[in-house]
């Protein structure tokens, strides 16, 4: 492949076992010349990775996630330290916003009088409520979409894309019914394909609401933002409001204005019992 073109230096290679019995071979890769460049990883242990890969958010996480498998030297331990630290604190944040249980001032959830009435959703709920919409819109679509990561999906192509959140229903934040972070990286996953979507799920109905990269990208600005406490960036609040009972739009607060979220919604088939 090197001769070829195919691949550049420097490159690596990772050998997948499905063995657990591999020390002769690990003996052979230690007493080669290509002991820096090659590295060995059970199915199993590939599979967890892949699973926590999914369930992270940040594209940083991600890339740190698959650095782990090309071949490092750890003398030093504080770069592993580090990817299991942010690993675990993307995967924790990404849940507790859609969950509820974000610490931030800006959450409708924290305008409650005490931490005692808060109400969590459990992520099952909220993973269920995705799946079911993903696949509605495969169907709808005529693709079948892969997981990129927590919320990020795309088609075997990479040219259709979604990114999906869910939220709960909050009861007593008037008309504002459902609530959702929207990330800047999302923004870029979803500039980058030919068919885009910002899907927003709710767990209490049987629609969602996919919105057009373009429609989103108009309506940009006009949502309210936050920083990030530890100073990586900022991310927008998407207000999905209850107009009549029936009818959804976005708010829009810098602008006054509110979107119809009409002209997007897509059926779902009911939830199992």
């Amino acid at each position: 492949m090197l001769a070829q073109g195919m691949l550049a230096r420097p490159c690596s290679i990772l050998i997948v076992v499905g063995r657990t019995d591999t020390g002769e071979l690990e003996a052979q890769v230690r007493g080669s010349r290509h002991a820096w460049d090659i590295r060995l990883i059970s199915v199993d242990a590939l599979l967890n990775l892949v699973r926590t890969k999914e369930s992270a958010d940040s594209q940083d996480t991600i890339a740190k996630i698959r650095r782990l498998l090309t071949p490092l030297e750890y003398t030093r331990l504080d770069d592993l330290v580090d990817i299991v630290f942010s690993t675990t604190q993307d995967v924790e944040t990404a849940v507790s916003a859609e969950t509820g249980k974000t610490t931030d001032s800006e959450n409708p959830q924290q305008s409650e009088s005490s931490a005692s009435v808060w109400e969590f959703t459990p992520s099952e709920v909220i993973q269920e409520t995705r799946e079911r919409i993903v696949a509605a819109l495969g169907q709808q679509l005529k693709c079948s979409f892969v997981k990129k990561s927590r919320a990020l999906y795309w088609d075997s192509s990479q040219r259709q894309r979604l990114v999906c959140t869910v939220s709960k229903r909050y009861a007593n934040q008037g008309p504002v019914k459902y609530w959702y972070a929207y990330h800047p990286q999302w923004h870029a996953f979803l500039q980058e394909g030919e068919h885009a979507f910002f899907v927003l799920g709710c767990t209490d109905l049987d629609v969602a609401f996919t919105l057009p990269i373009a429609v989103i990208r108009d309506c940009l600005e006009e949502f309210h933002t936050t920083g990030k406490k530890d100073g990586s960036g900022h991310y927008y609040h998407i207000k999905n409001m209850d107009v009549d009972g029936e009818k959804y739009a976005l708010q829009l607060p810098r602008s006054g204005r509110t979107l119809g979220l009409d002209p997007y919604c897509v059926q779902l088939d009911r939830a199992k019992t």
